[in-house]
């Protein structure tokens, strides 16, 4: 028997390399040379956008580099072709994007347990198979999976910043719902008129990310990014993202505009700044949002995004062994899945192969601990989640230290020691 793995991105490869180096036959699907999506050029597996599209290496610092460390414990093939391919970027983990891709088509195409085939698969398989089609996955594909999900099937991928709690100044915000209803669920950040205009200046002049064209077309008819909101009119978000209404502080005090936070985890470790989809440079977010005085240290754990993605409302369609609840012997990996990066897609092609071959060889998948990063996106894309977006890397997902640790460094490096301490012991367990 031979296993189908329908993509060959960071992944789809990852999955593949990771079921052959275990002696599993895999065929692996990909429409490259013969075709191409709107994102790609090179006819080699796993093309990046940028040299540093892998970003950090410091695993006790950056919660992708801690990821990383992660990957490499259970043999990943990313981790080997950017060694192999890497060049000086100092706290980057950058490499040659071309030598990159030829390093991990060259790999896959020697291996002697993986089969390629240019082909483009329109429907989602019946047997055992791996799905790893990535954001621009092709029309017919996605109506397949679409059907199979009951519509289940996002188009694009328009998120708003994440911020850590503890790097709120709460001398400035408030707990409290609209109209006092529904208890604390929300974290309010007021805004005075001179501070309102003071951000909403800074926000119409902040430089916007670049988008390819076909990005253009699905996102900005689905969600309406904050910085174009604004250019209707300087008052606009008061009467929309940024509407004060229903909302006073325990002093009954009412203000001119209020920037509200929502819960993005159960522990309450990480909020999301409600209708504050944008689509400027990350740096510039990080500037422009500080304006606000609750946010003036807030530690960003997630940027807003908008780009097209092809993704599934996991939470309904996926188990935490990333398998279909509908259909158990075929996995999902990648973008698809509702993780975001490529670090993060590549890690769940290792962690999907990793849960084929235990349902294969009929033992319970080995789902590994919160504590990891790759534990906490296991649970981001199973977990309950009525308003589900794509999460990439960051500590702020990872269970909380059993005591607060209040020093950042601290904190993260806490972090590390225990989530590369638990990969090694789920390295042994999946073993």
């Amino acid at each position: 028997m031979k296993i189908k793995v329908i993509g060959a991105g960071l992944a789809g490869s990852e999955a593949a390399y990771y079921l052959a180096e275990r002696g599993v036959k895999v065929r692996l699907y990909d429409i490259k040379p013969k075709g191409f999506t709107p994102a790609h050029s090179d006819e080699n597996f796993c093309e990046l956008v940028c040299s540093n599209s892998l970003k950090g290496k410091d695993a006790y610092s950056n919660a992708c580099g801690l990821l990383k460390e992660e990957m490499r414990v259970l043999g990943s093939l990313t981790m080997l072709a950017a060694e192999a391919t890497s060049v000086p970027a100092g706290g980057a983990l950058a490499v040659e994007r071309e030598g990159f891709a030829r390093f991990v088509t060259q790999k896959l195409k020697a291996h002697p347990n993986i089969e390629i085939i240019c082909e483009e698969v329109t429907s989602v398989p019946e047997e055992w198979a791996i799905v790893a089609t990535g954001p621009l996955t092709t029309d017919a594909l996605s109506a397949g999976i679409s059907g199979i999900c009951g519509g289940q099937l996002h188009f694009y991928d328009a998120s708003a910043p994440i911020v850590s709690r503890d790097s709120l100044d709460f001398e400035e915000c408030f707990f409290g719902d609209r109209y006092g209803k529904g208890g604390d669920d929300y974290i309010n950040c007021p805004l005075s008129k001179e501070q309102y205009e003071a951000f909403v200046t800074e926000l119409l002049a902040a430089e916007r990310a670049v988008m390819h064209e076909f990005d253009k077309r699905e996102i900005f008819e689905g969600c309406m990014p904050l910085e174009v909101m604004a250019s209707r009119g300087f008052d606009s978000l008061r009467f929309a993202n940024l509407k004060p209404v229903g909302l006073k502080d325990k002093d009954g005090n009412r203000f001119y505009a209020v920037l509200q936070l929502r819960k993005e985890n159960a522990e309450g470790t990480a909020y999301n700044l409600v209708g504050c989809q944008t689509n400027l440079k990350w740096g510039e977010q990080r500037r422009v949002f500080s304006v606000i005085p609750a946010l003036k240290n807030a530690e960003f754990l997630r940027y807003g995004v908008m780009h097209r993605n092809t993704f599934l409302n996991s939470p309904e369609c996926l188990c935490a062994d990333f398998s279909l609840k509908s259909r158990p012997t075929v996995f999902f990996a990648g973008q698809i899945t509702g993780v975001e990066g490529y670090v993060e897609s590549a890690a769940s092609g290792i962690l999907a192969a990793a849960h084929l071959i235990k349902k294969l060889n009929r033992e319970q998948p080995v789902i590994p601990p919160n504590t990891t990063v790759m534990g906490a996106l296991s649970a981001h894309i199973s977990g309950v989640n009525a308003d589900f977006q794509p999460m990439n890397a960051n500590f702020g997902i990872l269970k909380a230290p059993e005591k607060r640790i209040k020093d950042k460094k601290q904190r993260y490096a806490y972090l590390a020691e225990r989530a590369l301490e638990e990969m090694r012991g789920y390295k042994e367990k999946i073993r």
